[in-house]
């Protein structure tokens, strides 16, 4: 049996709200491109769109919604608390701001972007941050609680969180997070992560769904490439549909119309293809914290093991 070859797909989170299931990612998006991909892709039909405060772009995102000329009823708009906001007290500004930066007055789903909290430099873009121990990742959700009442989130969730991080985190909050962002490909499936979260009704969103061409290039893997072959279609394409067919919400990134157009275009794989991607045993990760804030910041986020 063949999964859909729809870009129409959305799945329930635990608040009763749709989430579209192929979202637009700006992690990365060049200065100065952001804006006109946002644009072109809500044009193409995609109805979700993916920011974040530390991403340095919500301003040109927020351009881009507002260009497109599409209600905001229509779209699903989820950004993410920096880890520089993790104090409880700070959680509030972080929001704030984000919307400021968006334009908007509302967003569908705010993420936790991380559990690690760290200190604010003077020039927040600047140098390598310190972590602050001294705050406790549940105060900050619970803080993240607190917004749902003032209307400027539709749903809260959280990002890189590992199933031990959400065993703590639902043993000692209110509300269960809508979504749990990661990195899923088929080089990190992270199977048992991805379960956990179905049986306790949150949503999976994958991050970087396509891999990174600067670390690993998934879509030149073989398996990939003959299933893509034999249905007429990108590797991309076959990737996203993979990640679809697991019940997961994808988020690619590009400011390229053409492949922003056929990102949104989910393949029609086979429950025999979709067993093949299964069977891949290729294990590798793209987003390390270590990668980016130095070794001391090595395996902060929470995965499970690749």
């Amino acid at each position: 049996m063949s999964s859909p070859a729809t870009s129409a797909q959305s799945f329930t989170l635990n608040t009763g709200a749709k989430m579209p299931a192929i979202g637009l990612g700006t992690w990365r998006s060049e200065p100065g491109l952001v804006a006109k991909a946002v644009e072109e892709a809500i044009c193409a039909g995609y109805r979700h769109i993916d920011g974040a405060w530390i991403y340095r772009n919500e301003p040109e995102v927020g351009e881009g919604i507002r260009n497109s000329g599409v209600p905001r009823s229509e779209l699903f708009v989820t950004t993410k608390l920096w880890n520089t906001f993790h104090k409880p007290e700070d959680v509030a500004k972080g929001l704030d701001e984000s919307l400021r930066n968006l334009g908007l007055d509302y967003v569908d789903m705010y993420l936790m972007h991380s559990t690690l909290s760290i200190t604010l430099p003077d020039k927040p873009y600047e140098g390598i941050p310190e972590c602050d121990p001294q705050v406790d990742f549940v105060e900050t959700y619970k803080a993240m609680e607190k917004l749902l009442e003032t209307g400027k989130t539709r749903a809260i969730g959280v990002s890189n969180f590992s199933q031990a991080n959400l065993e703590r985190l639902l043993a000692n909050t209110s509300v269960v997070p809508a979504t749990n962002q990661v990195e899923l490909h088929p080089y990190l499936p992270q199977p048992k992560l991805v379960e956990f979260c179905k049986a306790n009704r949150i949503l999976v969103t994958a991050y970087s769904p396509l891999g990174s061409t600067a670390e690993f290039n998934l879509r030149d893997d073989p398996v990939i490439t003959e299933i893509a072959k034999a249905r007429n279609v990108t590797p991309s394409q076959v990737l996203l549909a993979w990640g679809v067919k697991r019940g997961t919400v994808v988020i690619p990134k590009s400011t390229n119309k053409e492949r922003i157009i056929e990102n949104f275009h989910l393949a029609g794989i086979t429950d025999e293809d979709f067993a093949k991607i299964n069977a891949i045993t290729h294990r590798a990760r793209f987003a390390e914290p270590g990668n980016f804030f130095g070794k001391a910041y090595q395996g902060m986020f929470g995965f499970e093991e690749a």
